[in-house]
């Protein structure tokens, strides 16, 4: 398929099948990310692939409670990719102070598209969920106090009546000016 195919039918999943996720198709998602670009080539990033249904029960039970409930499709999912937010190399450090941009998380956001679009490829399904509980998860999975989680990757293959949804998106006009704002 073409990439504006690709990028149409990405989407983020909610609904899951309880079929597993083949290693290889984790690693090929994982390749993709390793080669996103990164500020100064800092690769400030580290995939977590948490693919033991009891581990990946106790990130998935993080990521929700009563109160907020709308994450809680995450049980179905059987994988949880965590990503953290490593130290990025003295050039990307510095350009980021002087500019006063966090170049870090731009890096990890586009790896991260990387490793949604690889799995959209190959026929799975992911959501990227900013909502969790950073210290408990961290706790878990002996991630240092130090460290940031940046995002959740919820990843498997999506359930039988998977529909793919019109995207809801701004008018190309509201989003582009050419040579002025």
């Amino acid at each position: 398929m073409n990439f504006l195919e690709l990028i149409k039918i990405r989407q983020s999943v909610r609904k899951y099948s309880d079929k597993n996720v083949e290693t290889e198709k984790i690693e090929k998602c994982i390749e993709a990310a390793r080669l996103a670009p990164s500020a100064s080539n800092a690769q400030p990033w580290k995939f977590i692939v948490v693919n033991n249904p009891e581990l990946k029960n106790k990130i998935a039970n993080d990521t929700f409670s009563t109160v907020v409930p709308f994450n809680k499709f995450t049980l179905q999912a059987p994988v949880i990719i965590v990503v953290t937010i490593e130290k990025p190399n003295v050039m990307s450090m510095i350009g980021s102070r002087l500019k006063n941009k966090e170049y870090k998380l731009i890096d990890i956001g586009i790896a991260t598209e990387h490793f949604c679009l690889q799995a959209t490829e190959l026929g799975l399904g992911t959501c990227i969920l900013g909502w969790f509980n950073e210290n408990k998860i961290k706790k878990i999975l002996n991630i240092p106090k130090k460290k940031t989680i940046g995002v959740l990757i919820t990843l498997g293959y999506p359930c039988n009546e998977y529909i793919i949804r019109d995207k809801k998106r701004k008018n190309t006009d509201e989003i582009r000016t050419y040579n002025k704002y």
